[in-house]
């Protein structure tokens, strides 16, 4: 109603001749509001089906007058809403957690990616949480826009209404009643005797306004523009697929390239004209102590030229650095060796399952064999600080302080597995069976 309204104040049209043209429908005129209701359930009451109500402001129990039932529109959102939440459930799970062995059958451009990322689950529902919800308000916005203007008809240009000049006062101060002409019910004659005794002023037919083809220079107009139009997306296309000499157009730069310099490269800023520059003499580059050499059994675990046997003065063995060490370890350190130090961490575990992995696939050292027990802790520290074979070092995670402790707690590991009647307080070694 509101876009017959807008377009009907916008435009008059003169009604032609009846002669040759289709009608389109019955008007009928009310001057106030309660005889446009009771008008309205009189045609109702009639039985008729495609027909409707106009008025310039809304009003009140119109619907009910109408028969004008609830909208199906919300069942619509509801039902596209649960689709995006299965979209984007399906679809992080085909993109992350599908295993392609599984699913072979899939064309390779289809499968997933199956990512490992630092022994995290393939699959988790909290964080896959921020899509999903996109993906259900994206479908059920959609489908309320899209079905909005389906279920009304809409876009509609033009309107038979439109052009009957009497139709134009529905913008100020006239209502109106109009059954149309395909309404199985409509026939001309007993439904232009039902819609006078409704108390409005005269009927009226309308009829669809006279449509002439364009004309020959209007054609050709719009072809010169269609053609003009898909002239750009052919040439980006041809740009794209086709190989160049040059590099090809970047408007937009994102940083893509910048303007530094790389590896080996010449500076002429400078004036040995090195890109790279050395260290200045006398500086440190982190861990001045550590650096000048000044204390190697605290920071390098070492005592002389050999591996320290004991723990640095600076590191007093407490309950508190324990719990930090245990901490620690089981950041750093337990997604390979596990919480137990057996080597039976999730990283192995994932490793152990897929067999695309496990070419070449070294486990994890168990931190209880008699090798590494038989190792004095500043061979462990050092392990820490710079990685050994296959593991990697932590020397820029860790702290030195933390490295020691997380030392502590390997030892007490070690001496959980193999302890002795001796390590067993003597008040509580008769509970033990």
């Amino acid at each position: 109603m509101s876009e017959l309204t807008l377009a009907a104040k916008k435009r008059h049209v003169t009604p032609a001749a009846a002669a040759g043209r289709e009608l389109y429908g019955l008007l009928v005129e009310f001057d106030d509001v309660e005889a446009l209701k009771a008008a309205a359930r009189r045609v109702r009451e009639g039985g008729y089906q495609r027909w409707d109500a106009h008025s310039p402001f809304p009003v009140h129990g119109m619907d009910e007058a109408m028969g004008i039932r609830h909208t199906r529109l919300p069942w619509v959102v509801f039902f596209f809403g649960l689709l995006g939440c299965a979209a984007g459930v399906l679809l992080q799970w085909h993109t992350n957690a599908m295993d392609p062995q599984q699913f072979k059958f899939i064309p390779t451009f289809l499968q997933g990616f199956d990512f490992r990322i630092s022994g995290k689950p393939l699959w988790s529902f909290p964080a896959n949480i921020p899509v999903i919800f996109e993906m259900t308000v994206l479908l059920a916005a959609l489908a309320a826009v899209i079905g909005m203007l389906a279920m009304n008809g809409l876009p509609r240009w033009h309107h038979a209404l439109f052009g009957h000049p009497r139709f134009q006062r529905v913008t100020t101060d006239r209502f109106f009643i109009c059954v149309e002409a395909r309404d199985p019910k409509f026939h001309e004659t007993r439904t232009s005797e039902l819609l006078a005794t409704l108390g409005g002023s005269e009927v009226e037919r309308v009829y669809w306004p006279q449509r002439s083809p364009p004309p020959a220079w209007g054609r050709i107009t719009g072809l010169i523009v269609l053609c003009l139009a898909l002239f750009p997306p052919l040439w980006a296309y041809k740009m794209n697929v086709s190989l160049k000499a040059q590099p090809r157009i970047h408007i937009i730069q994102d940083m893509d390239n910048q303007e530094k310099y790389k590896a080996q490269q010449k500076n002429v800023a400078f004036a040995d004209s090195r890109a790279m520059r050395p260290a200045i003499p006398g500086t440190i580059a982190r861990e001045d102590a550590w650096a000048l050499g000044t204390d190697p059994h605290f920071y390098e675990g070492r005592v002389g030229n050999a591996w320290a046997a004991s723990f640095p003065p600076q590191i007093e063995i407490t309950e508190s650095l324990l719990r930090r060490g245990q901490r620690q370890f089981n950041i750093y350190c337990a997604v390979c060796h596990g919480l137990d130090g057996s080597g039976n961490g999730i990283v192995a575990k994932r490793a152990r399952e897929k067999t695309q992995i496990t070419s070449g696939w070294v486990p994890p050292t168990s931190l209880h064999d008699q090798t590494v027990r038989d190792r004095p802790v500043g061979h462990l520290f050092n392990t820490i600080t710079n990685g050994i074979r296959t593991m990697p070092p932590y020397g820029d995670q860790l702290s030195v302080a933390d490295r020691w402790a997380i030392v502590a707690y390997i030892r007490a590991l070690e001496r959980s597995q193999n302890a002795r009647l001796e390590d067993v307080p003597p008040e509580v070694r008769s509970e033990l069976r």
